[in-house]
């Protein structure tokens, strides 16, 4: 093999937490995604009665653990999580608004377009469970 073929592999042995930059990467888009979710009218009234420390911290452990990274969420899973939002009108629109927010953070945190991609599938893999269904 050559130095090429195995840095390719090792850098695809890592998961995508390790790829995006660890727990600094990770709490800056956290930070910087809910700026602009609470700040979007679409969907900020979804965290009206929320602790946003608190969510926000329930955010950091979710993305680690669901990016590949030390598994310390323990919250509850996605559709229990969301079911009292799914009977206020959380639907697909909304969801949309929050994929367009993640991207939209990792491309300002200048993350690649293959990881940023890698973690909208990942993102987007919860859309059912998030919307009940």
């Amino acid at each position: 093999m050559t130095d090429k073929q195995n840095n390719q592999e090792a850098t695809m042995s890592k998961s995508l937490y390790e790829r995006i930059g660890g727990e600094p990467a990770v709490n800056a888009a956290v930070e910087l995604f809910y700026r602009k979710v609470l700040n979007d009218h679409r969907i900020n009234r979804f965290f009206d009665n929320s602790d946003m420390d608190k969510q926000i911290a329930k955010q950091k452990a979710f993305f680690t653990m669901a990016f590949g990274g030390p598994n310390n969420y323990t919250g509850q899973d996605m559709r229990n999580a969301h079911a009292h939002l799914v009977k206020r009108g959380l639907d697909d629109s909304h969801f949309d608004a929050v994929m367009e927010h993640l991207s939209s953070t990792l491309v300002e945190l200048n993350v690649p377009a293959d990881l940023i991609a890698e973690a909208a599938a990942i993102a987007e893999s919860a859309r059912n469970d998030v919307l009940g269904r």
